[in-house]
């Protein structure tokens, strides 16, 4: 890492890390540097010094209340230790330091237009330095069971659970796909026992007592029950225990380096302190300049029916009711529970709709996966109907559905659907067909609106159609008759997998309809609709290669390669055009194309005991920039950094990390990229986020946090204005 009196690390004798970073003394900022900084009148810019002279790559964060809505915006210094906040609105600021290597400097009350020279505190020891670390580095530190001790043999031979094949296995339960799909851990709140959880005689006890916490119980209880659950309840007390007794991360994190320093974050409250977001959407993934500087939509899933709107503009939040169709609707309300140190009895969640995920249309109208009536679905649905669909494969239920808000008129519209939905993408095809995916794989199914139709007749069961996920194992081109997922494969016949999508994305060179599977070790799944897609529709399935496992979300660029976040830490790019070999066939159910996989290794540290290459990052989801709606250039796929607190952008091979270091704890589970003016070079587009956790108590701020909208914008250098 390159630095100019950032960061100095030394051993002592006994080990503990002396960091040589101290506040300015003597000269001023601008004199040591001979460097003046240049600003307007909604600017706040100066030079950040410690004791070795400027700072470089530490953060200046300036953050108001006098707003709508609270908001903050984010800047690194430069090689010089110079910053410039652009494009401040009218208000008071509290401005401080923030970095690795320091602590937080005091905060300092300012107004645009001024210039403020600022001095960095160092850490007093290697333990308050540490504190602000992202959670990858913390979480670095739970040991996990050796690979000699899979596979499992179960409580008559070695202990572990006999359907744990392998280490992976596990990694993929206390990773992306169970422990970690929620929210983070490693962050303050997750690896300390909370005093008013209880007292309990043991940290297992109080960590067995801690997962039936709150309204996502029966979630944290079935993840840990995937694995051996006495394990890793002890593995979980030791890491807690240790870091207790003051152990710290071993690997530190760098400072921002190169074009990370040219990145402008702004924050702004929306929702409320009891609310969770999943996703926000700001614009059409197919024309990102639709809804120009316009408002944005979250869903906000289990936790409530009310959709947090934010007006970037008049930096102000409000938020709309979505309505169900059947009162009877269930309510995340009745989740099974017990009582939270945060909240106590209280059920702080109340959600009929469970909105998962948004997408915005050409006409600037959201559409949301979410559920409008009970899961039993019509008739039309079932065994016995007409319909095209439900001869071929029948469902009897559905937790969720569809539904479009017009922010034009106020108005929603509520559609059953007979298959489940979960995140949803509109095609580039002339009936703007909405593809949806399910989640997890048990559906068995992929569903789809055809848009077109739909608003010319407003008839729902006309509208919608659904398939099974058929292999062409006899590899003739055509679907055939098939044998079922639990039979073994027919050379003369096709094979239906039990597989459905999680993350979902439409090629724009064919029109086939990608996503990912939630087994392990996972799939990235093609679908061929063909001309009659209940019929026709024709699926392939590509593992992959070891060490990779655990595909969750996943995106596709302009050139047709899929990208997907792995539970191994590693994103992953697949290119069909690669294989070698046949694409149908008895063979081809899997592992049949391992050299149209591309591994990546994500940043941050490993587990000390994996021995396979990849990060203990655990990313939800990768979206590709296919329109450089940020800056650094199209098809760019950007992965959520969850231990990260961050966005992580690859960009020849290499890692652009976007993080964001206030409030700590930043875990998104998606993104989108909107050009508010063509014309208008940096400041014109940007990317949009929101914090995602279910818990944002957990955030730093604590109980009261509430989500936050975030935005990140690229400028030419870390002095633009």
């Amino acid at each position: 890492m390159r630095t100019t009196g950032v960061l100095c690390v030394g051993m002592l004798a006994l080990g503990i890390a002396l960091l040589c970073v101290a506040s300015t003394a003597g000269l001023s900022a601008q004199q040591r540097t001979g460097a003046a900084v240049s600003i307007g009148d909604t600017d706040l810019g100066g030079v950040v010094t410690g004791a070795n002279g400027p700072e470089a790559g530490v953060w200046v964060i300036a953050e108001t209340i006098d707003l709508p809505t609270k908001f903050a915006k984010i800047v690194v210094t430069d090689e010089q230790g110079r910053y410039v906040i652009p494009d401040l609105p009218k208000a008071n600021y509290s401005v401080w330091v923030r970095g690795y290597g320091l602590i937080d400097s005091p905060k300092v009350q300012a107004t645009p237009g001024k210039t403020l020279n600022l001095n960095a505190v160092v850490a007093p020891n290697a333990a308050a330095a540490a504190e602000y670390y992202p959670a990858v580095y913390w979480y670095a530190m739970l040991k996990i069971p050796d690979k000699g001790e899979f596979p499992g043999t179960g409580a008559q031979g070695n202990g572990m659970p006999e359907n744990l094949k392998t280490q992976a296995e596990w990694l993929n339960v206390v990773k992306t796909n169970g422990c970690m799909s929620c929210h983070q851990l490693g962050n303050q709140a997750t690896r300390t026992i909370p005093k008013a959880l209880g007292d309990f005689a043991s940290s297992e006890e109080a960590w067995a007592r801690r997962i039936r916490s709150g309204q996502a119980m029966a979630q944290m209880i079935n993840a840990i029950g995937r694995i051996d659950a006495g394990r890793a309840l002890k593995l979980f007390a030791d890491w807690t225990d240790r870091v207790a007794a003051g152990e710290l991360p071993e690997a530190r994190p760098s400072r921002p380096q190169g074009v990370e320093r040219n990145v402008v974050i702004t924050l702004w409250d929306w929702s409320s302190p009891k609310a969770y977001l999943h996703d926000e959407i700001s614009t059409d993934k197919r024309k990102p300049t639709v809804n120009a500087n316009g408002k944005l939509y979250g869903a906000p899933e289990e936790s409530t029916d009310l959709v947090p709107i934010l007006d970037p503009v008049r930096h102000a939040a409000t938020e709309v009711k979505h309505p169900v169709r059947d009162p009877e609707t269930p309510s995340s309300k009745n989740n099974a529970m017990e009582p939270s140190p945060y909240w106590g009895e209280e059920r702080i969640w109340d959600s009929q709709t469970s909105m998962h995920n948004p997408m915005m249309d050409e006409k600037g109208r959201v559409w949301f996966t979410a559920r409008v009536r009970p899961p039993a679905n019509p008739a039309f649905c079932k065994k016995g109907s007409g319909h095209p669909s439900a001869q071929l494969t029948p469902i009897d239920s559905s937790n969720r559905h569809l539904s479009m808000y017009d922010p034009a008129t106020g108005e929603f519209t509520l559609i059953s659907t007979c298959f489940p939905t979960h995140h949803l993408v509109f095609a580039e095809d002339a009936d703007h067909t909405l593809w949806t995916s399910a989640g997890g794989p048990a559906s068995g199914v992929i569903g789809w609106l055809d848009r077109k139709t739909f608003e010319e007749t407003g008839d729902e069961e006309k509208s919608q159609g659904w398939t099974a996920l058929i292999l062409d194992t006899n590899g003739n081109g055509r679907r055939d008759a098939y044998v079922e997922p639990d039979q073994p494969v027919d050379p003369a016949k096709d094979k239906r997998v039990t597989a459905a999508y999680y993350g979902i994305a439409v090629s724009p060179v064919d029109g086939t309809v990608w996503g990912t599977v939630l087994t392990y070790p996972g799939y990235v799944i093609r679908l061929d609709p063909g001309a009659n897609p209940p019929a026709t529709a024709l699926a392939e399935v590509f593992e992959p290669p070891s060490p990779g496992y655990g595909p969750r979300g996943m995106d596709i660029d302009r050139n047709g390669v899929a990208w997907a976040s792995l539970a191994s830490g590693h994103l992953a790019s697949f290119d069909r055009r690669k294989c070698k070999g046949a694409l149908n066939g008895p063979n081809a159910t899997g592992k049949h194309c391992p050299e149209g996989w591309t591994l990546y290794p994500l940043p941050g540290p490993q587990f000390a005991n994996v021995p396979d290459p990849g990060s203990v990052e655990s990313s939800y989801y990768t979206w590709v920039d296919q329109f450089d709606t940020f800056g650094l250039g199209k098809d760019i796929p950007i992965a959520t950094g969850n231990l990260n607190d961050a966005l992580l952008a690859l960009v020849d091979g290499q890692f652009v990390n976007l993080r964001v270091p206030f409030p700590m704890g930043f875990f998104t589970k998606w993104m989108d990229g909107r050009i508010d003016d063509p014309n208008g070079g940096w400041k014109g587009k940007g990317l949009w986020a929101t914090y995602s956790t279910r818990a944002p108590f957990h955030l730093e701020g604590g109980k009261g946090t509430r989500p936050k909208v975030v935005k990140f914008q690229l400028r030419p250098d870390p002095l633009a204005r």
